[in-house]
């Protein structure tokens, strides 16, 4: 259940970044209010998560969930730049939170 939680709290924390900008600078009340209410959808999310799993592990994968959605969301929404820098870092990324958790699960099994 917790995988359940962290993922949805990462999408959520996707939503809550694109409507930030979206508030420009919580002048614009639609996009201003989302953003609020996805902040704490996201965080109570994460900390359902936090009774499962390690705070480090989940955490990593909580906000790489969050800036690699972002980053597309910008690509697509904004049509923001996808050098082959920024997507090798990105898939560096990913591959840290996966090594992550594959490094937390060997820990709990000593």
């Amino acid at each position: 259940m917790a995988w359940i939680y962290l993922i949805a709290a990462g999408l959520s924390e996707i939503v809550w970044a694109i409507t930030i900008k979206e508030s420009h600078g919580f002048t614009v009340p639609l996009p201003s209010i989302i953003t609020i209410v996805f902040l704490i959808i996201s965080f109570y999310l994460f900390s359902k998560t936090l009774t499962d799993m390690p705070v480090g592990t989940a955490y990593a994968i909580f906000t790489g969930i969050g800036a690699v959605g972002a980053v597309f969301a910008g690509i697509w929404l904004y049509h923001e730049s996808l050098s082959f820098g920024k997507l090798f870092f990105l898939v560096l990324l990913i591959v840290g939170m996966v090594g992550l958790k594959l490094t937390d699960n060997e820990e709990g099994a000593e």
